[in-house]
């Protein structure tokens, strides 16, 4: 039996940061509190504090992880469930800051198996869609990422322990960023967001962070910010090196721009956004399909409508698509047909041929 594509509408639980109305503005909708910076798209993940937070709820109920559960052939495709069960092994986040997201990091696969009873980690990824200018915040347009030095142990416990923030902040490379721009954040590499972006983000399907800083936050940080672990064992988790221009060239891109040149208005067709080292963890595309059809072979996918109007068919119907919508695609949709003049994004949970 053929299964449809399923818009899905907002799933934002509250979170201890401010964010949410570029969210909003790419949905067409109200901001239903100023501490909503996050909306779990095709959300199989529950968040840290239980309850089914997080977790996306269908039109008749039910968890969209329970209904993979039921049918996990079908949602997911054969060779996906025969190499990951019914684990989507994805999780897509519409994400906007009102203000700098913290300091902090994720475990990787290795130190997840070893410490934390789980497959994955949270290597991520993050497709700049909108920023906000604010002349009176410098980390306004900006992401952080990675030490510009090598730093020691010792060095980065005296900074949690003191809550240093100049010195955490004043230790990554501050990077500006624009719409089209992407970046790529392999677990343990510490990070942060600067305030007024609004972005696609694309990870595996954890709520794994461990804090560098919680100071100003609505969070107690020296109970919650290291998984559980103790920040003995948790800064193990950390990437210390040096990230370089060389080493950010290899993790940071644009689908509208090289280097600095100006931004030119993106050819159409399909674009991969991200670079081969995100393959093993997750896929991103841009669709765009300009004046015909797309036909994309059967997979599962999440698509995030980002601009424009058009349609989405498969064998028994079609979907109008327009800015701001999300859609669950299933494998069991078989080809899909994209038509119209639109922008999305197409993110895929990690080839299982792979």
């Amino acid at each position: 039996m053929t299964l449809a594509p399923l818009p899905l509408g907002p799933n934002q639980p509250p979170r201890f940061y401010r964010g949410g109305a570029g969210i909003a503005r790419l949905r067409g909708t109200t901001t239903p509190s100023d501490h909503v910076p996050e909306d779990l798209v095709a959300s199989t993940t529950e968040l840290s504090g239980g309850g089914g937070a997080g977790l996306t709820v269908l039109a008749d109920g039910t968890t969209l992880r329970d209904a993979i559960a039921a049918d996990p052939r079908g949602y997911l495709g054969p060779r996906h469930a025969d190499r990951f069960g019914a684990d989507l092994a994805l999780l897509v986040k519409l994400l906007d800051t009102a203000e700098r997201l913290v300091v902090h990091f994720h475990p990787s696969r290795d130190f997840a198996r070893a410490h934390l009873h789980s497959c994955h980690g949270k290597t991520e990824a993050w497709i700049i869609t909108d920023v906000t200018a604010d002349p009176g915040d410098d980390t306004a347009g900006h992401v952080y990422l990675g030490f510009r030095e090598d730093v020691s142990l010792a060095t980065v416990r005296q900074w949690v322990d003191a809550q240093d923030k100049a010195a955490l902040v004043g230790a990554l490379n501050k990077v500006p960023v624009r719409p089209g721009d992407t970046c790529l954040v392999p677990a343990g590499v510490p990070h942060a967001i600067g305030n007024g972006i609004t972005l696609v983000e694309v990870q595996e399907p954890t709520d794994f962070s461990i804090m560098l800083e919680w100071k100003g936050f609505d969070i107690d940080g020296a109970a919650e910010g290291h998984l559980g672990l103790g920040f003995d064992l948790a800064l193990e988790a950390l990437d210390r090196t040096r990230w370089d221009q060389s080493r950010l060239s290899g993790v940071l891109g644009s689908w509208q721009r090289e280097s600095s040149r100006p931004a030119t208005p993106p050819t159409a067709g399909v674009t991969r956004l991200l670079p081969a080292a995100a393959d093993g963890f997750f896929r991103a595309e841009r669709i765009q399909p300009g004046s015909g059809l797309l036909e994309l072979s059967p997979q599962v996918a999440v698509l995030v409508v980002l601009e424009g109007q058009g349609q989405l068919s498969w064998e028994g119907g079609d979907l109008q698509l327009s800015r701001g919508m999300t859609v669950f695609v299933p494998y069991g949709a078989g080809p899909v047909r994209v038509g119209g003049q639109l922008t999305l994004v197409r993110c895929l949970p990690p080839d299982p041929a792979g």
